[in-house]
């Protein structure tokens, strides 16, 4: 049987290890989102839904999510144009960004 003060420290050691991941994971995160945008304008290949969302005009959080699920699917995008393959994604809302959008 393992004593009580043992298993006592070994959930107090998982608790800090996993509060340690929580503490690295949001730089990373923030990282990622800074190189996805430069200038101003968002990397359609390295953006992530959040980033997306929140930069284009007309792009919340579902139609976000349908452009990463979309590069994921089919690679890189080639062009800003193609992002009108995206299902939801339409001439007006590219026109409305297209200023904003990179490769």
């Amino acid at each position: 049987m393992i004593p009580i003060r043992s298993f006592v420290f070994v959930r107090f050691v998982a608790l800090l290890l996993s509060c340690a991941a929580c503490l690295v994971s949001p730089s990373i995160v923030h990282a990622e989102a800074e190189a996805a945008v430069v200038d101003g304008r968002v990397n359609i290949n390295k953006a992530n839904a959040e980033v997306l969302a929140d930069m284009l005009d007309g792009v919340g959080e579902k139609k976000a999510q349908a452009i990463v699920a979309y590069r994921e699917q089919h690679g890189e995008f080639l062009s800003v144009e193609q992002l009108v393959e995206v299902k939801g994604i339409g001439e007006a809302t590219l026109a409305k960004n297209k200023a904003k959008l990179t490769l």
